[in-house]
């Protein structure tokens, strides 16, 4: 069998630690020089003729600098003989960007994937990416994974049990009530749903919620949280209806532009959980945040990738 050779960017080198721990694979060493001009230049420090190579890369901000670090490193991969190359990517920023909703728009999302692919991307591991038709946007194999059961697993736990015997799942929105309801059967609670309307990138309004959520403890999913608009927008809908506490979870924690004080200032909210897709720095962290690792399935789907397993095992169940 190949050996296998795993490499990270500057994006997020901690994840990138934690799924070789896992696999029990030494982290291969990689040169980033950017020179006077601002051109960036890409060495791989580590044999990969004949590789299984994986370069761990969440596209994060600063997203366009991590991007093209990225499409540096596939080529250096492919360039040096690697056998297979697959872009381990926790986070895709650009899945937002999956439709033509507007004249003379770009549909980045597939742009992107088009890109990884012409710099040697062979096969793509990604997690909880914002749409599912992000997934066909690709021409090469794409293994999606999901966090609920690494989010699930926190909420089940004795310290979380006591507080889910009148609970109910929200989704901010209909696009994701599909994910809310999977979340809620590993709970064994009933799932809500708020109606949604996206009036610029700052500013959305909740017209009305799905489902019975008056004097409910309230577990709010989402899968990405940037500014917290949506977020924010519906604990002042769930104000309305007297609900007896409100917990946030998401997969990804981005919290830009001050979005986990905003949240975590409310006295509504007990907990915010998201994971470690994203870094976060500690200066952003919170009294209320919890993040948990997905290192563990990250690296296990690595694994069966390597081995020419089944991924899609890892959820069966669930």
């Amino acid at each position: 069998m190949r050996e296998i050779t795993i490499f990270s960017g500057s994006a997020h080198p901690e994840l990138a630690s934690a799924i070789c721990q896992h696999l029990e694979v030494p982290l291969a060493p990689t040169r980033i020089i950017r020179f006077t001009n601002d051109c960036l230049e890409v060495q791989l420090q580590a044999n990969c003729r004949e590789r299984d190579v994986f370069i761990v890369q969440p596209l994060v901000p600063p997203v366009q600098e991590n991007l093209v670090e990225l499409l540096l490193m596939l080529d250096a991969a492919r360039g040096a003989s690697a056998a297979r190359i697959t872009v381990v990517m926790p986070h895709y920023a650009y899945a937002r960007s999956d439709k033509k909703d507007a004249p003379r728009i770009s549909i980045a999302a597939r742009l992107v994937a088009d890109l990884m692919v012409t710099a040697g991307a062979g096969r793509v591991l990604a997690m909880t990416l914002h749409s599912p038709q992000v997934h066909g946007f690709f021409s090469v194999p794409v293994d999606h994974l999901h966090a609920l059961m690494e989010l699930a697993a926190h909420f089940r736990d004795s310290d979380h049990r006591a507080g889910l015997g009148n609970a109910v799942v929200i989704s901010p929105d209909l696009g994701n009530a599909k994910q809310a309801s999977r979340f809620a059967r590993m709970l064994g609670l009933p799932v809500a749903a708020a109606a949604k309307e996206r009036i610029s990138d700052d500013k959305v309004v909740i017209n009305s919620i799905i489902g019975e959520v008056r004097g409910k403890d309230v577990v709010v999913l989402d899968d990405e949280i940037a500014r917290g608009t949506t977020i924010l927008e519906l604990l002042d809908r769930l104000t309305e209806y007297d609900v007896r506490s409100i917990r946030v979870a998401c997969t990804h924690g981005l919290f830009t532009d001050g979005a986990l004080a905003r949240i975590g200032a409310r006295e509504d909210v007990s907990e915010i959980v998201c994971t470690n897709t994203v870094p976060i720095p500690d200066a952003h962290r919170h009294p209320k945040l919890t993040v948990l690792s997905v290192a563990r399935p990250l690296a296990e789907a690595v694994r069966r990738i390597h081995n020419g397993e089944s991924v899609s095992v890892m959820f069966e169940g669930n």
